[in-house]
């Protein structure tokens, strides 16, 4: 018994010293930007990392999303290793070695979806002094719903205190606002329908004008230019989960195949829909991938009312698991037969080769719904195949 009590004397102690020690780190990065919200948050952190050092701000980030990286100063990345599944606690770790590499700022992609730990990560782990909430939209709502307006509270857990936050959501923007009031922190409403459409224009990828204009009132508000950090912003390596467009020719046909699996709720995939235009092209065969995944039924259920409603194609190819009720779902909401094609299970080769069969000459091919499983595996497959070109 009394062993018991000292192990748990000596954690205690272990846990207030380490405790001590973060803060201590955290005072040295005097800079501290954390990005919440639904859709577009890595993007963003590395859109407001690269302006920053642009701007001659030495600052390190680290993203979450489709992969993991830790980026230095330089603009060098690395994949984040984890001997197990992610932990908040991972964030400890990248203050420490961002102190250690002499961060003048340090922007942080949220890692944590329950609102307990999201709201934990601000107040205890990173004490930003910039927060920015991307936009709420539906999305884990078995976790933070069971509405988009509890998903607004929940992201409003990473309101920092005594700082400012940047937000383009507008329809829930007062459930952030109140909670900015009692924390003293001021609010910077960001309106990307009024900026320049030409900002989002010069990137080596598709990459959406409000993450752009989102990022570059961060930066200004730290003092780095529109045009210094726009620039540095479009030189900068972008997010593996970034819309490409990869171009292959495989049997005399032309295929363009463009991954939107990172946007897997409806408001963002219709939103990339429409900034591709893709019956702009009236020679093209447009041809959507649907990517599902058994361990996320509810999207399952939402991705067969959004091919059927929203994506109009020529046709459409479903891989992954849990096919068959998005192709039931579709034909309820009066999608032809004929124009699904059911590969669930299948491996990517056998996508591609579906894909290919399908084009009488040039397509647009674009993906939706998880980038995990099925997803990342046809992504890669159409990366390797345009890289051969």
């Amino acid at each position: 018994m009394i062993l018991v009590s000292l192990l748990a004397a000596a954690f205690l102690i272990y846990g207030v010293v380490e405790y001590r020690v973060h803060l201590a780190n955290l005072r040295a990065i005097p800079i501290r930007v954390h990005v919440n919200g639904t859709r577009g948050k890595s993007s963003v952190a590395r859109l407001i990392a690269a302006g920053l050092r642009a701007g001659g701000i030495r600052t390190v980030a680290k993203t979450t999303g489709s992969a993991a990286r830790y980026i230095h100063p330089d603009g060098a990345e690395e994949p984040v290793s984890r001997p197990g599944p992610p932990n908040i606690r991972e964030q400890l770790d990248i203050v420490r070695r961002s102190r250690r590499e002499g961060a003048q700022a340090l922007v942080l992609e949220c890692m944590a979806i329950r609102p307990d730990l999201q709201r934990l990560c601000e107040h205890r782990i990173v004490k930003a002094t910039v927060g920015v909430i991307t936009n709420a939209r539906p999305d884990h709502l078995d976790v933070m719903g069971p509405t988009v307006d509890d998903v607004a509270v929940a992201l409003a857990g990473t309101v920092p205190v005594g700082g400012a936050l940047f937000t383009s959501e507008h329809a829930r923007l007062q459930t952030f606002a109140e909670q900015a009031v009692g924390q003293g922190t001021e609010v910077h409403e960001v309106l990307p329908e009024a900026a320049d459409q030409s900002l989002s224009q010069g990137f080596r990828y598709v990459e959406h004008l409000e993450n752009v204009v989102l990022a570059l009132a961060v930066c200004e508000h730290l003092g780095v230019s529109s045009d210094t950090a726009v620039k540095g912003m479009r030189e900068a390596m972008p997010d593996p989960g970034a819309l490409f467009i990869h171009k292959v020719r495989e049997g005399g046909k032309e295929l363009e195949f463009v991954s939107a699996f990172a946007a897997n709720d409806r408001e963002s995939t219709v939103a990339i829909w429409k900034a591709l235009n893709p019956h702009s092209d009236p020679g093209r065969t447009v041809i959507v991938i649907a990517s599902m995944r058994a361990d996320r039924p509810d999207r399952v259920f939402q991705f067969g009312e959004i091919i059927a409603a929203d994506l109009p194609a020529d046709h459409y190819v479903l891989t992954g698991g849990m096919t068959h009720p998005v192709k039931s779902i579709a034909r309820g909401r009066g999608l032809a037969a004929e124009k699904i094609h059911d590969l669930g299970g299948k491996s990517a080769e056998e996508v591609f080769r579906k894909v290919v069969e399908l084009t009488p000459e040039r397509a647009i091919v674009v993906g939706v719904g998880n980038i995990g499983g099925a997803g990342g595996q046809i992504l890669s497959l159409f990366r390797e195949r345009s890289q051969r070109e």
